[in-house]
């Protein structure tokens, strides 16, 4: 068998690691930081400058910055990092307005160290924590046991009053790849408790250049750029903040009225902030046209701050593909880069619906600074669309059944039926909506005839496609009864063409139609907003209403827009070299945000005392999770045949729990060259994936975010057999490996150890975050459960348990890491010893039996084979292996959070040795990133019987303690850094299988201290922050290169409390003694 040659990326970052320059060779820049204490006003102008209102005039602005008897209001006392000249802390060196409440940017090369000076002149100890850089103990400033002392831990905690120097270096193997930009955009922040710490405003930005790309003056600026700016999207939690009690003393006139607990008042502290600032107050973003920008953006913060960065106007180009939006989750960064072409005022502003009400906007400014020479008209062709604005009753599920089971939506107790069931207090599947039509000329009296394959499409508008070159115009039509437009993403216009209505500063602008009135809109698409030479022959994007963007949505304005490279389409408009195309939309209409709320009540015939707008299960029953508008597998026409080359076309819209995973069950899709099960959709983003089908039967595609698909998120796709298969491309596989895994039940204990849990976060006696989790006191269950779990045993007797080498002990509540290669077929022998059905059904493989994946009884024993083809393997552009994930899927929610749920790697041919080992990695290690809701699993009531002391009858089950007590934020199932295993020497090559499954909630970035991580986006790029969403499977190569014991961790804030941490240890150089 022939051996591949060691993974190039990191044989390459290896030779990088012994060549790296010693200290003496590099230069040392050197920052003066202070921590001070300052009040911070969110909106200092006092004005909606978006919607060009006074705040006091301002209902939503006021609920955030007005204050009052039992609210703060827009002013708070922060404590954040200054920047000084010199050691004397004389003299704060002066900052850009628009930096706003973040520290200084640091900056250095590739060979450079950092040397920070770090003084204490607030009221409680703080630190400074990098991302990006090389550091040892002594410089880490991130708080937590890890087995040193003395003067490794001074940097721990920085007392008031005192002083620290932190020393960081930026050796080769931590700066940019090639494939990365210049520099890359990284933070930081103090991390003794980095929630309550970044949330009192102690975070900045730091760049690692490429060498020679600072000016290696005292400004440390960039050669390569015209300008840069540096934004933090977060929704700012001043409930965290170490000083609420100081700003309720503060600034409420009656402190002694106010309840912490208050939801209200919690919503009002939540600042919906750009670099601090909100609705439109952020200063001084201001460039010149046809200038080089670099934006360097940045999220952090909760579950909720989930953001699309949207710049309105203007390109993007980010790791080389064309966008116009920047998706920002807690500890994401970015760095994007622009060469703006459109003068005037813009809006930037997350897209994310609620974020967009609530403020996290901003204004940008494009000038005509020099002449700019005139452009040659674009060569392309002209291409007409006549869309109309129609108002019509909408059937969200009209067939009436699941099309997945073929049961009633409106049986009585089933998920479909809180959606469906029609009466005084329900609505019912059937809304009053607005959609767009396409029309056939400007007469607006004929409708585009739809083709059959274009069904699917559903609530969508009309496809508008384009190339490169052409030019769009759109007529539009409102026939409808309220002010709407047309906002496009993806193609050039002027402001003059722009469909959003906002103020640039001095007045409202923003092209729409009022109720039966006509407008025209232009758009062009020049080579600066096509596909870029990575990206896929067509770019999806969309558009929609924007007169109010959230309600416009809701009430059912938006369509799919193409962009295409020049000679893609056909005179008729569909793509060269694709069999079929489809376009879906994954997002949960809310209906009480609909413009139509009112008539759809008055329709629905409801009746005043039997319901209410305030009502949460109400509220619930008009929250439509659709795709394309259709509910519970509804979705009409998405058929193709075997071998088809299918393009899939991806939309995400809505709010912040619009998080969705869209997977293609049966079937893969690949996304940039790389091979996936799923595709990451949330609000305003879009995705191209490329689809091959070899597996006939029909399949689901679905969000894998469990609450979205219990409430019906669901469509059907249809792979045909229509023609014989050649024998050239007849798959061969061959028998290579069988495991034997039983599923048994077992008591699981969380966290079996809680002392570095309570000494990490126990702070004067209180106590730790982890209590709520983990104690037993009033009727909790603390931290053990009874759980299944798979495991594997030696062979078909079931009578011997595989014992865990060292190399799998971190696998925890895992099922055994499976392995196999391209054309294998592995063999699983599954026994179930559980007191109830379950199965084992595995993404990324062929499965005898198509969509139907048979279960095993308690006690019986059944074999599953799966073959492992071309589609399931690593892409053109993907790591050497990819990870999968196993897990029961009798009832696929309950299942998992029962327990039953396993990696699986997928390598390429010949990358195995003959013990199913990789032979270009020193190690692997799988970790699932997962909140295990208790709640969910099967076992809840015997594990409230056994652990609660209570009678087992459920009747204290709902109390809404108890049921956040139950979600244990784990990694493999342990809490608090109490998962073992994860140890490996220095010099070592690392494969990190990262895995995430659950529900919206389970947004995990994942943060390795002291390592960077390499991973694949069509290119190879350098990370020490992983994102990972529910159905998502990432793998990133480590060349471990610094001992210690170092923290692993999600870097959510309320996940970080919740105890999803862990330790990795990476031990001297074999044949080295530690120091």
């Amino acid at each position: 068998m022939r051996v591949p040659a060691p993974w190039p990326l990191l044989g390459a970052l290896l030779t990088l690691w012994e060549l790296r320059p010693c200290p003496a060779e590099a230069a040392t820049r050197t920052y003066y930081l202070g921590i001070r204490d300052r009040m911070w006003n969110y909106a200092p102008e006092r004005e909606n400058r978006i919607a060009g209102r006074k705040i006091d005039s301002d209902p939503v602005a006021s609920k955030f910055l007005s204050p009052g008897k039992d609210r703060i209001g827009g002013t708070y006392l922060k404590t954040v990092y200054l920047e000084y000249t010199d050691g004397s802390y004389a003299t704060e060196v002066t900052r850009p307005r628009w930096l706003g409440f973040l520290g200084p940017v640091l900056r250095a090369e590739v060979g450079d160290t950092i040397r920070i000076h770090l003084r204490n002149f607030a009221s409680r100890p703080y630190t400074i924590h990098p991302h990006g850089v090389f550091y040892e103990k002594d410089s880490e400033g991130s708080l937590y046991p890890d087995g040193t002392s003395g003067r490794h831990k001074a940097d721990d905690s920085v007392l008031p009053g005192s002083s620290h120097v932190y020393n960081w270096t930026i050796p080769e193997d931590h700066g940019p790849t090639e494939a990365d930009p210049a520099c890359l955009t990284w933070i930081y922040h103090s991390h003794i408790d980095a929630p309550r710490d970044i949330a009192s405003g102690l975070i900045g930005a730091l760049l690692t250049c490429k060498r020679g790309t600072l000016d290696g003056g005292h400004t440390n600026h960039r050669r390569d750029v015209d300008r840069e700016f540096f934004l933090l999207f977060s929704v700012v939690d001043e409930n965290l903040s170490w000083h609420l009690e100081e700003n309720i003393q503060r600034s409420c006139t009656d402190p002694a009225s106010v309840d912490k607990e208050d939801k209200a008042f919690q919503e009002s502290n939540r600042m919906h902030a750009i670099n601090g600032y909100v609705f439109g107050n952020l200063p001084d973003l201001s460039m010149c046209a046809h200038e080089h920008v670099a934006w360097h953006l940045f999220g952090m913060g909760s579950e909720v701050d989930v953001h699309t960065a949207f710049f309105h106007g203007q390109m993007l180009t980010i790791r080389g593909h064309r966008t116009d939006v920047a998706n920002l989750f807690p500890a994401t960064f970015v760095a994007a880069e622009m060469v703006p072409q459109n003068s005037g005022t813009w809006l930037l502003s997350c897209q994310v619906g609620s974020h967009l009400r609530d403020g996290m906007q901003a204004l940008y400014r494009v000038k005509v600074c020099s002449a700019v020479p005139r452009q040659p008209p674009l060569p392309g062709r002209l291409r007409q669309y006549f869309i109309a604005s129609n108002e019509i009753l909408w059937d969200y599920g009209p067939t009436g059944r699941d099309g997945s089971t073929g049961t009633s939506l409106k049986e009585p107790g089933s998920e479909a039926w809180k959606f469906f069931q029609k009466g005084p207090s329900r609505i019912g599947g059937k809304y009053l909506k607005v959609v767009y039509r396409g029309f056939t000329d400007a007469t607006f009296t004929k409708e585009q005839p739809q083709s059959e394959e274009m069904k699917h499409l559903g609530l969508l508008g009309p496809v508008i496609k384009a190339e490169v070159g052409d030019t769009i115009q759109v007529v539009f039509y409102n026939r409808a009864s309220r002010p709407y437009s047309i906002q496009p993403h993806g193609v050039f216009y002027q402001k003059a063409f722009e469909g959003t209505v906002y103020s640039n500063g001095s007045a409202l602008s923003g092209l729409f139609a009022k109720p039966l009135e006509r407008v025209t809109y232009l758009w062009t698409v020049p080579a600066h907003a096509g596909p870029t030479a990575v990206d896929p022959d067509c770019l999806t994007w969309l558009y929609s209403s924007a007169v109010d963007p959230v309600r416009d949505t809701n009430s059912g304005l938006v369509g799919p827009l193409l962009v295409c490279k020049p000679g893609t389409l056909t005179d008729s408009g569909k793509q060269k070299g694709v069999d079929k195309e489809f376009f879906l939309l994954f997002t949960i209409f809310d209906e009480n945000e609909s413009w139509y709320r009112d008539s759809n009540e008055k329709t629905a015939m409801l009746d005043p005392k039997q319901f209410s707008w305030d009502d949460v299960n109400f509220q619930e029953s008009n929250k439509m999770h659709a795709v394309n508008g259709f509910l519970f597998s509804n979705l009409p026409r998405l058929d193709m045949c075997k071998g088809d080359r299918v393009s899939w076309h991806l939309l995400g819209l809505g709010t912040e729990t619009d998080m969705h995973g869209a997977m293609f069950q049966g079937n893969t899709v690949q996304l940039y060259g790389m091979r996936k099960g799923a595709a990451m959709l949330f609000p305003h983003t879009f995705a191209t994936v490329l689809m091959e089908p070899n597996n006939p039967g029909s399949f689901e595609i679905y969000c894998q975010a469990g609450r979205h698909l219990q409430a019906g998120m669901k469509a059907i796709y249809n792979v045909k057999q229509c023609r014989p298969d050649a024998p050239a491309a007849r798959p061969r596989y061959q028998a290579a490996r069988t495991y034997y895994i039983m599923a048994e039940e077992v008591e699981w204990d969380y966290s079996p150890d809680r002392s570095w849990e309570r000494e990490r976060h126990s702070e004067d006696g209180k106590e730790s975050y982890g209590h709520v989790f983990l104690s037993k006191e009033g009727g909790l269950l603390g931290s053990k459960y009874k759980k299944a779990v798979y495991r594997e045993y030696t062979d078909g007797s079931f009578t011997t348990a595989s014992p865990r080498s060292s190399a799998e002990k971190h696998l925890g509540i895992l099922g055994p890491l499976l392995r196999g290669e391209v054309g294998d077929i592995l063999t699983i022998v599954f026994k179930n010893q559980a007191s109830r059905a379950f199965s084992v059904h595995a993404h990324g493989v062929l499965e005898q039996g198509g969509s139907h994946v048979p279960y095993a009884e308690p006690g019986e024993v059944i074999t599953y084979q799966w073959n492992i083809p071309e589609q399931s393997g690593p892409g053109p552009d993907d790591s050497a292996c990819v990870p999968w994930i196993y897990y029961s899927a009798v009832d696929p929610i309950k299942d998992m959070y029962s327990g039953l749920v396993g990696p699986l790697a997928i390598c390429r041919k010949g990358t195995l040795d003959p013990l199913g080992k990789r032979r270009d990695m020193d190690r692997e290690f799988a970790l699932l990133f997962l909140i295990f809701d208790e709640n969910q699993s099967w076992y809840l009531q015997e594990n409230v019987a056994v652990y609660g002391g209570r009678e087992s009858d459920g009747s204290s089950l709902p109390n809404e303690t108890f049921i956040e007590s139950n979600k244990m934020h784990a990694i493999n199932g342990k809490l608090y850094a109490n998962l073992p295993g994860l140890t490996m020497h220095q010099g070592e090559r690392v494969s990190w299988y990262l895995l995430a499954m659950g529900q919206d909630i389970d947004l995990h970035t994942v943060h390795f201290h002291a390592e960077s991580v390499l991973y694949r986006n069509g290119k190879t790029h350098r990370a020490d922050v992983v994102d990972l969403f529910p159905g998502t499977f990432e793998v990133v190569e480590m060349l471990a290169s610094n001992p210690g014991t170092w923290l692993l961790h999600c870097h959510v804030a309320d996940h970080i409390h919740a105890g999803m941490e862990g330790l990795f240890t990476v031990l001297p150089r074999k044949g080295r003694r530690s120091e």
